[in-house]
This record gives C-alpha cells, structure tokens and sequence, in this order.
C-alpha cells in the first residue's frame, strides 16, 4: 500500500523521498528489532525498544520509510529515505495500522472494557456468554494474551494489557480474517492515553468502576479518572457503565442518549437483587424492563454480579437475545486467575486471584469471609515500580480480613523486594493479625499450604493468571496457579526454616 494512501488527511510533512511512489509492504513498527524489509518504522519518542535514536538499525533492517515527531533529527542513515514528520507519532500510528489491514474493526462488532478492575472478567464472560448462548466466534485481546476460543494468537511476549496500535490491528486483522464475529478488548488507562485503542471502531465501551491504582504512570486521580474517560469522548458508538460508580454515573453527560445502565444498588437498565452467595457461586434475580430473569453465576461475589450485569447488558446492546445471555451465564467456565478455585488433596480451598489494588483486595476478601468456616489465609505483595501510597493501606486491609497474612513479592521489577515488604508490614502490624515474610513467592505459597487445614480458605492475590514474574526487565516464568497444583500433595512436613510468627 502506498505511504501517502495510509496518511491521507493526516496532517503531515515531506522530509525526503516521495510517499507516492514509497509502497508499505510488511506493516508498522514501533521496535527496531521487529522492521522487516518494507515496514513502516513509527519513532515514538520515549518507546523502549525504538524512539529517534534507533532510526539508523531500522532503515539497517529494511525499514522502507520512517515517521518522526517534530523535534526529531535524522541520522545520516537517513540519506535518501523516505522520512515525513508528524505531529504525534502515535495519534499518526493508530490511523496508519488501521488503514493498512484494512480497518478490521469496522468488520466486527467491537467491545471495549475500561475500568480499574473487572476488565479481564469482562471480557472473559462476554466470550463465554455468547459461545454458549448462540455459538459465536468471538476473540479477546487483554492480559492473558489474544486468543479466539481457546486458540492463542502467537505475538512477541509483552506486559501491555493493551497492545501497541501496529500489534492491535493485526491482531483485529487476524481475527476479521479468522471469522470472527464479535472482538472484546481490555482497554487500559494508558492504552487509551497513548492511542492504542484510535481507530478500532468501537461499538460498546463498558465502564467497571474507578478506585486507586496506577498513581505512578498518572499522578492523580483525576488524571487516571480522565484517561479512562478517553473511551467516551468519541473512541465508542455506545457505552455501558455502572451506576453505582461515581464516574460511572456521570459519563451519561459524556454521551446523551448513548448510555445504557447496570448496577446493584443504584436505579439502572439492568439492575440485580436477591443476591445468595456462597462459595460456589452466586444466585441473583436480574431486572430488565420490568421483567425479572432467574440467574446465577459460578463465581462469588457482589463484585462478580456486577460483572455479570455488565456483561450481559453490553452484548444485549449489540442485539443479543437477552434470556439466552442470562441463561449461558451459569454454564460459563471458571476465569483463569479470577477468583480460580484449587481445592488440595487435604481438602484446603485455595483462591487465586488477580487482587492488586485496595478496592479489589477489600472486595476479594470480604466475598471470602462472607462464606468462609475456618481460618482464611492470605499471600499477596505489592509491585515494584508502581504507586508506594498503596503498599501500607493493603497491608492493612489484608490483616483486616484475615487470620494469618503471608506477605511476598508481587513483579518487584527494578525495586529491593524485601523495601517493598518493610513498606507493607507496617499496615498489617496496625491491625494485630499475625504474618509471615517470603521474598521467595514459591515459599510463601508453600508455606501458606502447609498452616492451612482441611476448612482453610487460601488466598493468593495480586497476579492472578500471570505467567510470570517480573524482576527487573526480566519475565521470569512462574505461575501462581501452577504452583499452587504443584505443591499442594507435597507440603513440607515441618516448619523448620521459617521466620517466627510475629
């Protein structure tokens, strides 16, 4: 496809070559170690792997033109290139993928889900809800990765929720290609703030709910809050958001006309009462325009509900028969690292969950306790890198709900594992319940097995169905679910080694 066909109306400048005549034949790119002959290298400043400074490997690897920001200065391996200069490398980017796979997510019907938690559950049940209630071919593109069905889309590994513009649209070019019917993406605060999700042509955007978390890419709150709000300022077609959520409830004034409604509290289009919950599931009575829909879903929690009812009311959105929704709901399968049950052979419960947030933790926990018999054990840590305002208040929240906490590494990234536990100790000491330290995750997990008994509840927070962990730039493969399985006929029959209780 011709340069100047993908930039066409993009506000642009020729610094050499002739985009006319400069055919785009492999792509764009943002890493210089993924050009391949005939790409498009995009040099995003500040990216990792690219940014002005890697211009010369890219054209060195057959980069057929590049774009650049303003301020960038080209290298003499620049002589003769291709080069045009845009304003914002990215906002470009998004436009330029798009129209090169031919703008797949016009081709489908496109749902995207923002919020600090529930994203990845979402997404999860939208899939599942619509395989079992009519058969559809539908892909997700989040933190587990990209798949349709049960098919994994292969990519280079990456810790983005929400991939780069060029690797979102091929993956939605993938799976245009692949028949897919119906796409759900997990639309994170920076993804939105950087442009990944432009031009995906989104038919619903769900909204979950707002609460502390990623102060360290965003600085405040109302940043955070405004970033996810992008989703709603021209990015979606409709929206679907929670009621009970204060900024939920405002996005209304974002979009008039446009907002369809859930919620368990408040007054809404979908709403949920009657709630029983217990450690297999929930059962609920779903209200939608006067009628009441007998439900239940196999996973704990107020929490959960609420995700259901999200889930339901964006796929009725985009036309689906609604008491077939609500009937697939009790048949979905258990969501890998979202309140995932491993029951071991001594009969202890155990709980993995992707908790890594106050809000999310509270509400993990207080669904725990409410059906719990015995003690209820809790791992869980804090990630490095990230907001340190957190670390204390989970802490604190974790020795709230629990009888024994065993605190560990988290993804430590480029920080002093044993730093992070000294800075959330001193909220569990606040509340007197006893705890363990294991820098070591593998031996917090064993060690939170063997003090568990048969009626024990343990739960491992904070990465959920992660596949590894991140220690400085590193990923290390470790999972806590598999470690859990592992473990669990084989705990150690002593506890020589241990610190003591404090």
């Amino acid at each position: 496809m011709k340069l100047s066909e993908l930039l066409a109306g993009q506000n642009h400048h020729v610094l050499q070559g002739d985009p006319g005549e400069t055919h785009i034949t492999a792509g764009t790119a943002f890493d210089a170690d993924r050009v391949a002959p005939g790409s498009l290298y995009v040099a995003v400043p500040g990216h990792l792997a690219g940014g002005p400074g890697t211009v010369a490997p890219a054209l060195a690897r057959g980069a057929a033109a590049v774009l650049v920001e303003d301020d960038c200065e080209l290298p003499a391996a620049a002589e003769g290139a291709c080069v045009v200069r845009v304003p914002d490398a990215r906002v470009t980017a998004a436009v330029v993928a798009s129209r090169y796979y031919g703008e797949p997510g016009r081709s489908m019907d496109m749902v995207a889900v923002t919020g600090t938690n529930g994203k990845t559950s979402v997404s999860y049940m939208v899939e599942s809800v619509l395989r079992i209630s009519e058969g559809v071919r539908a892909g997700v593109i989040g933190t587990a990765g990209s798949r349709i069905g049960d098919e994994l889309i292969p990519m280079p590994r990456s810790v983005l929720t929400t991939p780069e513009s060029p690797d979102l649209q091929y993956l939605l070019g993938c799976m245009r290609d692949r028949a897919v019917g119906t796409v759900v993406l997990e639309a994170t605060s920076m993804g939105l703030l950087t442009h990944r999700v432009d031009r995906t042509f989104v038919d619903v955007g769900v909204f979950t709910n707002l609460s502390q978390d990623h102060l360290d890419d965003h600085g405040t709150m109302d940043d955070y809050r405004d970033a996810k709000l992008r989703l709603f300022q021209g990015l979606c077609r409709h929206a679907v958001v929670n009621a009970d959520d204060p900024v939920g409830a405002g996005i209304g004034k974002l979009m008039p006309g446009a907002v369809t409604t859930y919620a368990l509290d408040a007054e809404a289009d979908y709403r949920a009462t009657d709630l029983v919950v217990d450690a297999s599931g929930t059962r609920f009575t779903l209200h939608h325009d006067g009628r009441k829909y007998p439900a239940a879903i196999p996973a704990p929690g107020r929490f959960s509900v609420a995700n259901a009812l999200a889930t339901v009311a964006a796929c009725h959105t985009l036309g689906h028969d609604l008491a077939g929704l609500v009937s697939a709901l009790e048949r979905m399968p258990q969501i890998p690292g979202r309140f995932e049950r491993v029951t071991t052979s001594s009969g202890t419960s155990v709980i993995v969950d992707y908790a890594h947030s106050p809000d999310s933790l509270n509400k993990v926990l207080a669904t725990i306790r409410g059906f719990a018999r015995s003690k209820v054990i809790t791992v869980f840590g804090c990630g490095g890198d990230r907001d340190t305002t957190k670390r204390a208040e989970m802490g604190t929240i974790a020795g709230t709900h629990s009888d024994l906490c065993v605190l560990t590494s988290d993804n430590p990234r480029n920080e002093d594992p044993e730093a992070i536990l000294d800075q959330v100790a001193p909220g569990i000491e606040e509340t007197g319940t006893p705890y363990e330290r294991f820098a070591d995750r593998r031996g917090a997990i064993g060690f939170a097995l063997s003090a568990a008994g048969p009626d024990d509840i343990v739960l491992v927070a904070g990465k959920g169905s992660e596949p590894y962990q991140i220690v400085g730039d590193a990923l290390i493969p470790f999972s806590d679910t598999a470690t859990v399985r592992e473990l669990a006929g084989v705990l150690p029959a002593d506890r020589g080694g241990r610190p003591a209780v404090r």
